[in-house]
């Protein structure tokens, strides 16, 4: 098996330097990284531990949601009861990381495994405290630091009756487990990020339960919005008056984007719809916390659209001057997952969000595609990576890139090896070429697991995972060496002659 991995490997090394014509034709650049670039790797609790009630852990939302109606919510009735088992197997999981030759590694922490209903005064959870004290010594032990998300949603299903991230309470609930957290863990963590993704658990209806399970107006991915912003501000402000001083760490929190590419990159409408969108998407969460208010182009439109539907106030909250004070600066560095890329138009008329945003989104058949269906553009991660570069001037960790296949894909995985490529590439220009301050590139993901309504019909990771053998095997695919050799380069080095 291993020498099959490094002949593999050599004959991508020798491989045309060029990307392929589908991918627009992306000259290759040699080069490496700047000194004390960040390579990991990174999971989530979820996706991967199972253990799902097993030493006082309380009941998640994706507990609730994967068990009702028989299991049908989930592609296949799968759940993540067992997952990957990392609840038991978390040293064979440093172990795979240890070997790649990682850096750090991006996990997240069980809401309801440390604070079974999410209210501290109901009581904290020692085992769940002590399950991530013994994975963050464990990677410790191994020179490998421990990147941690406070919330990558699974929420603490008693938080429903105070409706969840649409209710008040939510904020001071959040600022509790944050501190909780800090105080446990922050000796040894000097990585944090508060959320994983807002754009997808304020946007999607099947996390009504995280809207708090009840039936609500158009408003409530807004509201949903507005109280996240207030979280990540309140638990950054807790950190770095109470903790920082002491344990000097960093905290940001990791927003996901597709590029928007205008459809015709030379009419300034389709330019100024891909800017658009790109504050909608992105800047929705970033402005208030750099700059301490919503992108100026989603206030105008909103209150414009609010106004002509005979509302009495906008449907995008707005922050008294305390809370303008308290979100404003409240990120030490910006965190980044990309996937994929689209075009984007100028429409007017259409609903949801990119409705109040007057603009429409489109693919490209001539691009590639994962397995999965999600466009393959590396290009537009370097673009992306400039966008959010040129409009907040913080250092960007990207935190999640990665490739997903079907449930049939074995451990010859080239597809993902070449999107990894092309990517990592396409990162290093926007560093050396273009300027722009990224400091560390995070995979998704270390190994298969539970990807949400996909189930287990979905695979992201360099570690195929056996799903039918109870002991969850784990086995390296292809990628791993490829990453392996890209984190030891730091980079792609000039070949030598």
């Amino acid at each position: 098996m291993e020498g099959r991995f490094w002949s593999l490997l050599v004959a991508l090394l020798l491989c045309s330097t060029t990307i392929s014509k589908a991918q627009e034709e992306d000259e290759w650049h040699y080069g490496t990284f700047p000194e004390g670039f960040l390579w990991g790797l990174a999971t989530s609790s979820y996706q991967i531990e199972g253990g799902w009630n097993e030493d006082g852990k309380g009941e998640s939302n994706w507990d609730f949601w994967s068990h009702e109606n028989n299991g049908s919510n989930i592609a296949m009735g799968h759940n993540g009861d067992v997952a990957c088992d990392s609840y038991h197997k978390f040293e064979e999981d440093v172990k795979m990381l240890k070997n790649m030759g990682a850096q750090f590694y991006r996990f997240s922490l069980s809401w309801p495994r440390i604070v079974p209903t999410g209210r501290i005064a109901d009581g904290v959870n020692m085992a769940g405290i002590e399950y991530y004290n013994k994975l963050i010594n464990a990677l410790l032990a191994e020179g490998i630091q421990p990147f941690i998300t406070l919330y990558h949603w699974d929420f603490p299903l008693a938080l429903i009756e105070e409706k969840a991230w649409l209710g008040d309470a939510i904020v001071d609930h959040f600022a509790d487990y944050a501190r909780l957290a800090f105080s446990m863990y922050g000796d040894r963590v000097k990585y944090w990020l508060s959320f994983n993704e807002p754009h997808v658990f304020c946007l999607n209806e099947w996390n009504y339960l995280e809207h708090g399970g009840f039936e609500e107006p158009p408003e409530r991915q807004y509201t949903c919005a507005h109280n996240v912003v207030k979280c990540h501000a309140k638990a950054w402000r807790i950190y770095d008056t109470e903790f920082r001083p002491i344990q000097g760490g960093k905290m940001g929190i990791t927003l996901n984007v597709d590029w928007s590419e205008p459809k015709d990159s030379q009419d300034p409408e389709h330019v100024a719809a891909s800017d658009r969108s790109m504050h909608f998407r992105y800047g929705w969460w970033a402005n208030p916390l750099v700059k301490g208010e919503y992108p100026p182009i989603m206030r105008q439109l909103l209150d414009e659209k609010s106004e002509a539907e005979g509302r009495n106030s906008s449907r995008l909250p707005t922050f008294d001057k305390e809370w303008t004070e308290i979100i404003n600066g409240t990120l030490d560095f910006l965190g980044f997952n990309h996937y994929g890329s689209h075009y984007v138009l100028p429409n007017l008329g259409g609903s949801g969000l990119e409705g109040d945003a007057n603009t429409r989104t489109e693919g490209n058949a001539n691009w590639n595609h994962s397995g999965i269906g999600w466009n393959v553009v590396p290009w537009g991660f370097r673009k992306a990576l400039n966008w959010i570069h040129k409009e907040y001037s913080l250092p960007i960790y990207v935190t999640e890139n990665g490739y997903g296949a079907q449930d049939t894909e074995g451990t010859e995985d080239i597809e993902r090896i070449n999107y990894y490529r092309g990517y990592i590439n396409n990162c290093l220009k926007a560093v050396l070429l273009d300027g722009v301050d990224v400091r560390a590139y995070t995979a998704w993901s270390l190994m298969d697991n539970f990807e949400w309504l996909m189930g287990y019909t979905a695979r992201f990771g360099v570690h195929w995972v056996d799903y039918n053998d109870p002991d969850r095997k784990r086995i390296p695919k292809d990628s791993v060496a490829v990453l392996t050799k890209i984190f030891a380069d730091n980079g792609f080095p000039e070949p030598l002659n």
